[in-house]
């Protein structure tokens, strides 16, 4: 009550947090299940090759967006 959250917004930080640990993404703003997730620049497209098979859109160099 203190920080003025609503329970629904808790639940979709910790969704957020729980999926970009456990596919080395990360998310943006306001991040809902099924949405796109950014790959990390730290991941070479190498790597992004067998971390997210189905491919990416590449926006910028530093900018990639993929479905999980």
């Amino acid at each position: 009550m203190a920080v003025g959250r609503n329970f629904d917004e808790i639940l979709r930080v910790i969704d957020a947090l729980q999926t970009g640990d456990a596919h080395r993404c990360a998310l943006p703003a306001d991040w809902r299940k099924g949405d796109d997730v950014i790959i990390p620049p730290s991941i070479s497209n190498e790597d992004a090759k067998g971390l997210f098979p189905n491919g990416w859109n590449e926006i910028r160099p530093y900018l990639r967006t993929t479905k999980l």
